[in-house]
C-alpha cells in the first residue's frame, strides 16, 4: 500500500473513514444551508446575524473544554461518538422538519446552533482522539491527514450539491438528507471491532481537569501553537461570512455560494493528501503556511471577478488546511497519552473557541465595511500567527547558520522520547513525576541524524 495511505492496512480505520465521509458530506451541505438560511430567509442579508449563529455553535467547545477532554480520557471513545451523532442527527431532522413547514425564526435557529455546540463540545475531541485508537502511534500523522483529506474532499461534494438543492427543492431537504447521512457514521461505529483497537492506559481516578492545561503549560511549543490557531480560527476561518457575502457581491444565489465552497474546498484536499504523504507533522510547515495564507487572503480581497476570486480560494484552501493538518498531526503525536485526549480537548476549544470571539467582529466589518475588508481583517488574523512563530523560532534558538552559509531550522525537539530503565516501567518524558517516588537519572544521547535535528533521542539509564 502506498505511503499515502498506508493507515488503511487497518479494518477498523477504513470502515471508520468511509462512515466519516459520507457523514461529513452531509455536514458540509447542512453548513452551506444553515448560513444561507440565516442571510436571505431569516434576515435580509444581514452578515451579523451570521456571526451570532457562528458564535453561539463555536462556544460551548471553549466553556466546556476541562469537561469535555476529561470524558474523553475517561469513557469509551466510541460510545461516546454513537451518543453524539444520534443526537445530532436528531437535531437536523428537528431543523428540516421546521423549515418545510415554514416555522423556523432567526431566534429558533439560534438556539439550535447553540444546542449543536454543547453536542460537538463533547463529539469534536472524542472523534480526534479516536483517530489514535483506530491505528498504531506511527501511522497515527497519516490517519490524521487523510480524516482531514475526507473532511475537505466531502467539501468538495456538499456545497455544491447544497446549492443546487436549495435552489431546486429549498433548504429544509438538505438538513433532511444530513440528517440520513449521520447513519453512516453510526453503523460505521457499530462495525468498529473493539478487540483490533489500540490499547490505551485507563485514567487513573484521580486525575484532574486541570491536568491537560497543566500539559501544555510545560510545553512552550504548544503554547506557540495554540497561539497561532486560536488567531486562524478567530478571524481567519470565517469562510461562511467570507464566501456568502462575496458570493452576494457578484451578483450571484446560493449555487454561486455553494461552488465557491467547493472550489475551497480543492485547495484543502490537496493540503490534507500532502500532509499525509509525509513521514509527521512539523512545526515549521503550519507556521509557514500561516504566512501564505495571509498572503493570498489579501490578493482574493483584491480580485474584481467572481471567477478570479475563485482561483484564488484555491490557494487559500490549501494554506488553511496544511496549517490545521499538520497542527493536529504535531498535537497526535507529541502528546502523551495519558493526557491525549484533555491535550485534544484544549486544542480543540482554542481553535472552535476562537469563533465567538471572531465571527461576531468579522460579520460586522463585513455588514458595515463590505466583505473585501473582512477578508483583510481574516489575512491580519494569519499574519500575526506566523509572526508569533517566527518570533519564537528565534527568540528559543532553534534557527542556527549552517558552516556552509545557510540556515539550519531546529523545531519537532519535543517528540516523545522512550525512556528505557530496570525496573522502572515505560515513560515518556512529558510524563507528570510523582512526589516522593525514587527516580533513576538517565542520560539522553540525541541523534543528529535527522536534517533538521528532530530525531528521537536514545536514552540510557545510568545507575547513580
Amino acid at each position: 500500500m502506498s505511503t499515502m495511505f498506508r493507515s488503511f492496512a487497518s479494518f477498523n480505520y477504513r470502515v471508520w473513514f468511509i462512515g466519516a465521509l459520507v457523514s461529513n458530506v452531509g455536514a458540509w451541505m447542512q453548513q452551506t444551508a444553515q448560513s444561507w438560511v440565516v442571510l436571505t430567509q431569516l434576515t435580509d442579508n444581514d452578515a451579523s446575524a451570521m456571526g451570532v449563529t457562528m458564535a453561539l455553535q463555536f462556544g460551548p467547545p471553549l466553556l466546556l473544554v476541562g469537561v469535555s477532554g476529561w470524558v474523553t480520557d475517561r469513557f469509551d471513545r466510541r460510545r461516546i461518538l454513537m451518543v453524539t451523532q444520534s443526537t445530532l442527527l436528531l437535531f437536523s431532522t428537528a431543523i428540516g422538519i421546521l423549515l418545510l413547514l415554514g416555522l423556523m425564526t432567526l431566534p429558533m435557529m439560534f438556539g439550535f446552533a447553540l444546542a449543536t455546540g454543547l453536542v460537538m463540545a463533547f463529539d469534536n475531541p472524542a472523534r480526534q482522539a479516536f483517530v489514535s485508537d483506530l491505528v498504531t502511534r506511527e501511522y497515527a500523522s497519516n490517519a490524521v491527514a487523510l480524516n482531514a483529506a475526507s473532511f475537505n474532499g466531502a467539501r468538495m461534494i456538499g456545497p455544491a450539491v447544497a446549492g443546487v438543492l436549495i435552489v431546486a427543492v429549498g433548504t429544509g431537504w438538505v438538513f433532511l438528507i444530513n440528517a440520513a447521512t449521520y447513519i453512516a457514521m453510526v453503523v460505521a461505529l457499530m462495525m468498529i471491532r473493539a478487540g483490533e483497537l489500540v490499547p490505551r492506559r485507563a485514567m487513573d481516578a484521580g486525575a484532574r481537569l486541570a491536568d491537560g492545561f497543566r500539559y501544555v503549560a510545560r510545553r512552550p511549543d504548544l503554547l506557540v501553537l495554540f497561539a497561532m490557531v486560536f488567531l486562524m480560527g478567530a478571524l481567519a476561518m470565517n469562510f461562511p461570512i467570507f464566501a456568502s457575502t462575496m458570493a452576494l457581491e457578484f451578483g450571484q444565489e446560493a449555487d454561486g455560494f455553494g461552488l465557491l465552497s467547493s472550489i475551497l474546498a480543492i485547495g484543502s484536499l490537496a493540503g490534507a493528501l500532502l500532509a499525509a504523504r509525509r513521514a509527521r507533522a512539523r512545526m515549521r510547515v503550519a507556521i509557514l503556511s500561516t504566512g501564505l495564507f495571509a498572503v493570498v487572503s489579501i490578493v482574493s480581497a483584491a480580485m474584481p471577478l467572481y471567477p478570479l476570486y475563485a482561483l484564488c480560494l484555491v490557494f487559500v484552501g490549501f494554506a488553511v488546511v496544511t496549517t490545521l493538518t499538520t497542527a493536529n498531526g504535531y498535537v497526535q503525536t507529541t502528546t502523551d497519552p495519558s493526557v491525549r485526549g484533555r491535550v485534544l480537548a484544549l486544542y480543540m476549544a482554542v481553535l472552535m473557541g476562537g469563533t465567538p470571539l471572531g465571527a461576531p467582529v468579522v460579520g460586522w466589518v463585513a455588514a458595515e465595511f463590505g466583505p473585501r475588508v473582512a477578508i483583510l481583517v481574516g489575512a491580519a488574523g494569519g499574519l500575526v500567527a506566523c509572526g508569533i512563530g517566527v518570533t519564537w523560532v528565534i527568540a528559543s534558538g532553534r534557527l542556527h547558520r549552517r558552516a556552509s552559509g545557510g540556515l539550519r531550522l531546529e523545531l519537532d525537539e519535543t517528540r516523545p522520547i522512550s525512556v528505557i530503565t530496570r525496573p522502572q516501567p515505560v515513560v515518556a518524558p512529558e510524563e507528570f513525576s510523582n512526589e516522593g517516588a525514587q527516580t533513576t537519572p538517565i542520560r539522553l544521547e540525541a541523534s543528529d541524524d535527522d536534517e533538521d535535528g528532530e530525531e528521537e533521542g536514545r536514552v540510557r539509564a545510568a545507575s547513580s
